[in-house]
């Protein structure tokens, strides 16, 4: 077991060098913060991102921050399953050490994806579920793969109804948003399970960041609110919440900390898990609850058309190196 977490800092990250990293949603709030650390330590940064303009200037902010870091920024929609076949297709190096499944949207809009999906559920579980699965390949050719997938706190009040995933019945912002982060809880277990039953040394985790200053529930869909929304979110925000850095520990200590579990859950330590030093916490739900992990995993394989080739004979032929 990994050693006690209040001795963790950001600094206490081991050197990454000889590790490849794939980020996503790496263009702002807790996937910067992540990708500037890792290449800060040593580790190749794949920045991915859905906007080239943005992409970009994420990219040239952590070089301006890491001078001589190795990073790149490479094109990614995940509500668009014909862009993540895309990124995958277009993936040149030999594998992928580390892959963090952090892009995501809160609480925005009722709208659906390129593919018909409801956007919360398509983009946070399918997209980071498609993505994983295509990338697996990349994965199981590293010596040590591990996939840290970003949760949140909130997932513990989730009415996860398996009828209602896709917003078949009716659209609540918040009850989609809990759901479809109670279902990345059930697919970074679930996917546990599976290399467990498998055989593979694959460690897949799971997240949660606490109260945290992103723009998540101010940009992208959310920015074409009303001005009322925007002042008062940005001041909950400066009041309420904590910086990005702070929420980003969680995401940095499961994907470094050399002798962390496979299947680990890393939450803030502090009441409700809103704020706190990362711990590990095995009392959830979704922990516990299989069968709906099972079916969630079914149904997504189902849905993206990606089965996940959970073998050795998934390993992809050696590329070129990164």
């Amino acid at each position: 077991m990994p050693s006690a977490s209040r001795n963790w800092t950001p600094d206490s990250i081991p050197d990454q060098s000889g590790r490849l990293a794939l980020v996503t949603g790496a263009n702002s709030g807790i996937g910067q913060v992540t990708a500037q650390a890792l290449a800060r330590r040593g580790a190749h940064v794949v920045l991915a991102c859905r906007n080239p303009q943005r992409g970009q200037a994420a990219l040239d902010r952590l070089l301006d921050r890491a001078p001589g870091a190795h990073a790149e920024v490479r094109l990614l929609d995940l509500a668009d399953l014909a862009s993540i076949r895309a990124f995958a297709d277009g993936w040149d190096h030999d594998r992928i050490d580390l892959l963090v499944n952090n892009a995501g949207v809160a609480m925005v809009p009722f709208a659906r994806t390129a593919d018909g999906f409801e956007s919360q559920f398509g983009i946070n579980h399918l997209g980071t579920f498609a993505l994983t699965g295509l990338m697996l390949p990349h994965l199981l050719a590293s010596p040590d793969p591990r996939v840290v997938t970003v949760s949140s706190e909130g997932q513990r009040f989730a009415r996860f109804d398996p009828d209602n995933l896709n917003a078949e019945r009716r659209y609540s912002a918040m009850y989609a948003y809990l759901q479809s982060k109670r279902a990345n809880l059930y697919f970074a277990t679930e996917l546990q399970r599976r290399a467990d039953a498998a055989g593979l040394r694959l460690r897949s985790t799971a997240v949660a960041p606490g109260l945290t200053r992103t723009n998540v529930l101010t940009g992208g869909a959310n920015g074409n609110r009303s001005r009322l929304y925007g002042a008062l979110t940005r001041l909950l925000l400066r009041v309420a919440f904590r910086p990005t850095p702070e929420g980003a520990k969680t995401s940095l200590f499961a994907a470094t900390v050399p002798d962390l579990p496979g299947g680990a859950y890393v939450v803030p330590g502090g009441p409700l898990q809103l704020r706190g030093e990362p711990v590990l916490r095995d009392r959830e739900r979704a922990i516990r609850d299989t069968d709906t992990a099972r079916l969630l995993w079914e149904l997504s394989e189902k849905l993206t058309g990606v089965p996940f080739q959970l073998s050795d004979d998934a390993v992809c032929p050696t590329q070129e190196s990164h």
